[in-house]
């Protein structure tokens, strides 16, 4: 396959990135420049991963969600139940940090599918909308959309009917309202026939609030509500007794109640949180770092802080648990400034917990063998990337690619890693180099993959800014004789200046060097549009924050030779 690379190389003719590339088949993008339009699927799977909230530096949020959506709905019309199996496995595998976009998706296909595809969007419904939160969510959605037919009532009813009695109980308990939808505002819309059963009682107690004992308190369905509704009533801080706390924490042990029972006086107590640890869900610990700090339990050498290291240790239970890369990037910043982006609540971070964080990042990414490849990696810094923000999260395109590059970097042994850079920065100037004073260089930059997760963002996030030239990293490559398989370029594709368009800097690299190279495009933002020519076979298109990317970037530049470890089972 090597050789078939070298021979792809189009006319030597070289076009301005203002300008496109004749005989191909390009449009301008949000920055004025000309790229390869992403084809549905491509697209379709970007905003399944990353989502349409934040605003880009040339495209506004509201802007792209109605394109994404447009784009939705051609990919529905052409094939539902590709579209249906693409949501339900991206949902499931857990490569999406967030779950709301897969969501929406399916809430369109019962609002514009046809019956075959609502059929099948109605059977994928409990493993897409996996927790009463989504479930929520799908509702508001699809509310939005159409009105509540007999398919999409009957979807909701299956998915009370289908869950088992105490999973339902926990259900009802620990997801009890969101986006002003409730337990209560579906089960009468959708009407599950449970006749005289159990089912008909924990029914009964999310409408009505009733607790019965028909079915027996020894039931362990009947069992945790009843402890719920005790621990209600029991008196709480500062009114509570020592015997008071006492009893809470023997309720919630004995019953594992999850944090959203417990009520938020009981909050502040170290011990109510020394016995929920244990038994805390991994994305819930994960969320609760700095609380437990900022009460007392997290505190160097404490054993409190050893079970948090020993559950952030544990690669199968972070994928078991879906814990996406970008939900402990986020959490290892916050944790770390020692306060919370809302808010009054402060902590002092434990080092220890820190650094598991650190290492946790890089565990949740599915985890592959060096494919001994020579990576030169080019880092996105210009000022499209450093607005808007990457899937719902503070973190913006910028800071995020800092954090992709470091994956490749610690998982690969030969790597060159430079980034868009102008103002001060020594730069190795293209054809065209200024734009109203704007520079487009490309510069070396001192990362290394002993650097923290949050220095690295932190260093490129003080880089000084330029027009963006993403066929810079062949230029400088073939300029310098440097030796790269693949060129891995992390950006939001938004690239307008430069005198020649990233393929055909590929292809002059391949002919000038005599290496077959590849190149990758790692996108951080739901755009249609890519450098990456689809028509050569040598060039990948890969969503940034796909928890996938490491696992799919090896098999691309191996041809499917790299060893890639086994995929732990989702539950």
């Amino acid at each position: 396959m090597a050789h078939t690379y070298l021979k792809t190389a189009s006319s030597r003719k070289v076009t301005p990135q203002s300008q496109p590339i004749p005989g191909k088949n390009q449009v301008e993008n949000n920055a004025g420049g000309f790229a390869f339009q992403v084809e549905d699927w491509k697209r379709m799977e970007r905003f399944l991963i990353l989502g349409s909230e934040g605003n880009t530096y040339y495209c506004s949020e509201h802007k792209m969600t109605i394109d994404n959506v447009t784009c939705l709905g051609r990919c529905l019309k052409a094939d539902g139940p590709r579209y249906v199996k693409m949501v339900e496995e991206i949902s499931v595998s857990g490569r999406a940090p967030k779950n709301d976009p897969a969501l929406l998706a399916l809430a369109l296909a019962f609002a514009q599918g046809d019956l075959e595809t609502r059929q099948l969007a109605a059977a994928a419904l409990p493993r897409v909308a996996r927790i009463g939160t989504h479930l929520f969510h799908f509702a508001d959605f699809v509310d939005g959309m159409r009105g509540w037919g007999p398919v999409l009532r009957n979807a909701v009813a299956e998915w009370y009917l289908e869950k088992d009695d105490l999973d339902l109980a926990y259900q009802l308990i620990k997801y009890q309202s969101r986006d002003g939808w409730s337990h209560r505002d579906l089960l009468r819309l959708a009407h599950p026939k449970a006749g005289e059963s159990l089912r008909s009682t924990l029914f009964r107690y999310a409408v009505k609030g009733e607790l019965s004992a028909d079915h027996g308190t020894a039931n362990p369905a009947m069992t945790i509500l009843a402890a719920v509704e005790e621990l209600k009533k029991l008196p709480v801080p500062p009114a509570a007794s020592r015997s008071d706390e006492k009893r809470a924490i023997e309720l919630i042990t004995q019953h594992r109640l999850p944090r959203e029972c417990v009520p938020t006086e009981w909050l502040n107590s170290v011990n109510v949180w020394a016995v929920m640890l244990p038994g805390m869900p991994m994305t819930a610990m994960i969320r609760n770092l700095g609380k437990m700090s900022a009460v007392g339990l997290l505190t160097p050498l404490s054993a409190a802080a050893s079970v948090v290291v020993g559950k952030l240790s544990n690669e199968a239970d972070l994928r078991k648990a879906r814990v996406h890369p970008i939900q402990v990037l986020m959490a290892l910043s916050t944790y770390k400034q020692g306060h919370g982006m809302r808010g009054k609540l402060e902590w002092k971070p434990v080092q220890r917990v820190v650094k598991a964080l650190d290492d946790a990042f890089y565990k949740a990414f599915a985890s592959v063998e060096p494919t001994g490849k020579r990576y030169y990696i080019a880092l996105d810094i210009s000022g499209s990337m450093g607005s808007g923000h990457v899937a719902g999260t503070p973190l913006t395109p910028r800071e995020a690619a800092a954090a992709m590059a470091m994956v490749t970097m610690r998982t690969e042994l030969q790597w060159h890693i430079a980034g868009f850079t102008a103002g001060n920065q020594p730069s190795r100037w293209s054809g065209m180099q200024n734009f109203s004073n704007i520079g487009c260089g490309i510069s070396d930059l001192e990362m290394n993959p002993l650097m923290s997760l949050t220095d690295a963002v932190r260093y490129t996030g003080g880089l000084p800014m330029g027009g963006t030239d993403c066929a810079l990293p062949m230029i400088d490559a073939a300029a310098r004789k440097i030796e790269a398989d693949v060129f891995y370029i992390i950006t939001d594709n938004e690239t307008w200046a430069g005198a020649i368009h990233p393929s055909q800097a590929l292809n002059d690299y391949r002919q000038k060097m005599g290496i077959p190279a590849k190149m990758i495009v790692c996108g951080m933002t739901a755009t249609e549009f890519s450098i990456a020519d689809p028509s050569d076979p040598g060039s990948l298109d890969v969503v940034g924050f796909d928890a996938n990317v490491p696992a799919l970037i090896a098999d691309f530049v191996t041809d499917g030779k790299v060893k890639t470890a086994e995929t732990a089972e989702v539950e």
